[in-house]
């Protein structure tokens, strides 16, 4: 009798489990997916890197938006707006949900641009031919001292300093004696090469790190010969001093607004020295506006009493220490300032 009791316990036990296989096998396969899945994403023309996305299925109840940077946002209605920071292609991807937790999912390349003045560039230097930098859009200005900046490195066009390779233009400080200076580095000019008089002026770059670099990116007046600085103009697009790391400087030039006096902003971007971000100047007859990655951080009104309505050539160096630099890290031993691209859109 007891091992008959045993055995009807055992096939009961059996029983049971298999009853509770079948049933959780049944969970799996109750409710309806998604289907019909669509996604399209509309691109503003402003240049913002604004995005309108919209997501339709049938019997969706919730929408999860993967926007290809790292960046997600949930939406019950299908439809999200998300501003990218950056320039690019990235990879959206919508994931439908139906109320029994099926999903079903879909994605599309988003291109943002910041441009606005079209889609084509009007003139470009994309950088693309290794050795020297193209000799009929740059010169150089060489020799030390910054031409009043106090600065200590010696300017040179040597390839050591200077560079296209691998896409980009790379201009290097290098602590090193040389001519009597403890660093040397690169300014390079278009002066009497190319200018321009208005338009958006775009720049994509990376940037160096440590204590008294100075890498700039600006614009000169081209009639500085006879309409001596700070007569001429002056226009800041970046400028960066490794002493206040990620904070990018913005600045306008002009009589009244010389030197430390300039009209100037500054904004802070986290990764300025390990990623490429895009700086640049929308230019007008009736103002000019700064930004980084399409957000505008310094606006100045123009008229035609200010210095900004003739044509101005561009300007890029790493300079060290110096006014603005500051005090040098005596371990920092060099540093490059790396351009992917130059874009007028006019």
């Amino acid at each position: 009798m007891k091992n008959l009791r045993i055995s009807l316990f055992i096939m009961l036990v059996s029983f049971l489990f298999a009853a509770c296989g079948k049933k959780n096998e049944g969970l799996g396969s109750v409710g309806t997916p998604p289907t019909g899945l669509d996604l399209k994403a509309v691109v503003s023309t402003n240049g913002s890197g604004s995005v309108a996305f919209t997501a339709t299925a049938t019997n969706a109840v919730s929408y999860e938006f993967d926007f290809g940077n790292g960046n997600f946002q949930n939406s019950t209605n299908g439809t999200v707006t998300y501003k990218y920071p950056a320039e690019g292609t990235f990879t959206a991807k919508v994931t439908a949900k139906s109320s029994s937790g099926h999903t079903a999912s879909k994605s599309l390349p988003v291109t943002i641009s910041f441009a606005t003045g079209g889609t084509t560039p009007t003139w470009s230097e994309e950088f693309n031919t290794d050795g020297a930098p193209n000799p009929s859009v740059w010169g150089y200005d060489l020799g030390a001292g910054g031409w009043g900046n106090n600065e200590l490195e010696y300017y040179t066009d040597r390839p050591t300093n200077v560079i296209v390779s691998g896409g980009t233009l790379k201009i290097n400080l290098k602590k090193e004696d040389y001519m009597g200076s403890a660093y040397t580095s690169a300014r390079l000019k278009s002066d009497q090469k190319f200018a321009f008089k208005y338009g958006r002026l775009e720049i994509k770059a990376k940037l160096p790190a440590g204590g008294g670099t100075w890498p700039a990116i600006w614009m000169l007046g081209s009639n500085y010969a006879t309409s001596p600085w700070p007569a001429c103009g002056e226009i800041d697009i970046m400028e960066h001093v490794g002493n206040q790391l990620n904070k990018i400087f913005g600045t306008l030039h002009y009589p009244g607004h010389s030197g430390a006096n300039g009209n100037g902003a500054n904004t802070t971007i986290p990764t300025a020295t390990t990623d490429f971000h895009v700086y640049a100047v929308d230019w007008s007859a009736t103002s000019i506006k700064i930004s980084v990655d399409g957000t505008v951080f310094q606006t100045v009104a123009n008229d035609a009493s200010l210095p900004f309505n003739q044509n101005f050539f561009i300007i890029l160096n790493v300079a060290m220490g110096g006014n603005f630099g500051g005090a040098v890290d005596p371990a920092v031993t060099g540093g490059t300032m790396e351009i992917d691209y130059i874009r007028l859109y006019q």
